[in-house]
């Protein structure tokens, strides 16, 4: 047989396949397992609609998943003439069962085929993303918790403004990449609906059961319109790419102050050796290039995500094949994101802090803003508080009353570190939860059985009954810092959750 689907046994001009192929072949390696996740569930849904077999479904589900853990040791490969991966897994299931490996593709085409691949595989990476996310947020309040009273000027406008400390710097950075972390709910829930099933973006001329599919692949509910499945290709894809675009400019004015911070000039901190590297041409050099590199790395991605933005849009509605060249930056927005994320975490830990000098450059006129807030608190008019101290600092007599370095900044106790820690733990335990349930709905999806469809619903349905749960919890500050802070396991506080409510009902 031709190993393309859609050959009718026409001429091919060999240039103008190779211009439509693209790279195809290569970046469908990575969607392979997911590809043949979907193909599974299409054939069980196939078996259990009266269409195909069961004797024959239960083939190809054994056939896919030995073709699932090949495509994850790198042994399959994706021919030019297969064009993708789709192909190269319809072919290999012929190959080994003949005219039921030709059956797989009933009711279905690679419209949704892909779009169910690269949904399964956007929920893997964004834990992955996730994970490494959290990991860089911890250790952002690891550095502040240690170095939470040493002293470092606060600058505004690149000048000295106010008495500020690295243990602020840090837990500066951990909230700012804590506040993406909170978002992974919300973009879970925008890629946590079934697009199988929609085939070319029209639905089917035969009965097929859609839910059934989205249990087995473990979403929570299906993607209704067919015709927003091919809407939605970009969509969701855009969204994971500004989230990722964020963290990364969170973290761009850290590797900003880092680079600045550790010149010669104001040798506030020295970067781990590792870090750097050295000149072709000058013996003294220690350049800052992993920093430089991480730097450039977030105005990359600004630009990947404006080249998916600009393949994506401008588009009418339905499936066209522009939509294929979205592919690949959205692979690569996901994977540099991801490494960028596990640089700057390798990176904190190792960095040396000059107290002397940092506490040096925080010289008395940092504190006049505090000097006009305390006459100010004494009773005199701030504006007036304002003119003496800056009449003090133009004659040089300026002296702020009882500065020392532990009321000049917040104190460890006032950086909110044990409440940050709280919630980075609830973050992560969610990613924990949504890992153990992908873990458990993979493996279910390759058995063939009545059973493992109803325990694949009740996971299913358990983790959205939970998270319900948990975000009405979230309400309470109380609640959630107690919740947070007990020993009990989450998913024994989960099956209390459940306990409760079953009584209530």
């Amino acid at each position: 047989m031709s190993e393309m689907l859609w050959a009718k046994g026409q001429p091919l001009d060999e240039q103008l396949h190779a211009f439509t192929v693209g790279n195809d072949p290569i970046i469908d390696l990575q969607l392979l397992p997911f590809d043949a996740e979907g193909s599974a569930a299409h054939a069980r849904m196939l078996s259990g609609s009266g269409l195909l077999p069961e004797n024959e479904a239960k083939a190809l589900v054994a056939a896919l998943r030995r073709l699932k853990e090949q495509s994850e040791r790198g042994e399959l490969t994706i021919t030019r003439e297969q064009e993708d991966g789709h192909t190269a897994l319809e072919v290999a299931l012929t190959k080994e069962l003949g005219p039921t490996g030709r059956r797989i593709h009933l009711a279905r085409s690679r419209n949704d085929q892909v779009q169910t691949a690269l949904r399964l595989w956007m929920r893997a990476r964004l834990l992955d993303l996730g994970e490494a996310l959290g990991n860089c947020a911890s250790a952002f309040v690891d550095f502040g918790r240690t170095h939470s009273s040493t002293l470092l000027p606060g600058y505004t406008h690149m000048r000295r403004a106010m008495p500020s400390s690295w243990g602020m710097w840090g837990v500066a950075f951990g909230e700012g990449l804590l506040e993406e972390l909170e978002q992974l709910p919300a973009l879970w829930s925008r890629i946590d609906r079934c697009p199988l099933g929609a085939a070319a973006g029209f639905g089917v001329p035969v009965k097929l059961n859609r839910e059934h599919a989205a249990d087995l692949l473990g979403f929570s509910r299906v993607q209704r319109s067919p015709i927003d499945v091919m809407n939605s290709r970009g969509r969701h894809e855009q969204a994971i790419a500004a989230w990722i675009v964020s963290a990364a400019g969170t973290l761009e004015k850290a590797l900003w102050d880092l680079l600045i911070w550790s010149t010669e000039e104001f040798n506030f901190v020295r970067l781990p050796d590792s870090f750097t590297t050295g000149s072709s041409l000058m013996p003294q050099k220690q350049n800052p290039d992993v920093l430089e590199l991480a730097r450039g790395r977030c105005r990359e991605l600004r630009g990947l995500a404006a080249l998916l933005s600009h393949l994506c849009g401008g588009l009418p509605s339905s499936y066209h094949r522009d939509q294929q060249l979205s592919k690949a930056p959205f692979l690569e927005i996901v994977a540099k994101g991801e490494q960028l994320f596990n640089v700057v975490t390798r990176l904190l830990p190792g960095l040396e802090i000059n107290e002397q000098a940092c506490a040096t450059a925080c010289s008395e006129e940092v504190h006049a803003a505090s000097e006009a807030c305390r006459l100010a608190a004494e009773g005199m008019p701030f504006r007036a508080a304002y003119a003496q101290v800056a009449r003090q600092l133009r004659d040089g007599t300026f002296r702020p009353a009882a500065v020392t370095a532990s009321n000049a900044v917040p104190e460890a106790g006032q950086l909110a570190l044990t409440e940050i820690a709280v919630t980075l733990t609830e973050s992560k335990n969610w990613i924990g939860d949504r890992r153990r349930f992908l873990t458990t709905t993979t493996e279910h999806r390759f058995v063939f059985s009545g059973c493992a469809n109803k325990v694949a619903r009740s996971i299913r349905s358990r983790s959205i009954l939970a998270d319900s749960v948990m975000r009405s919890w979230r309400g309470s500050r109380s609640l959630r810092t107690n919740l947070a802070q007990s020993r009990t396991p989450r998913s024994t506080r989960e099956t209390s959750c459940f306990a409760i409510i079953c009584a209530s009902l």
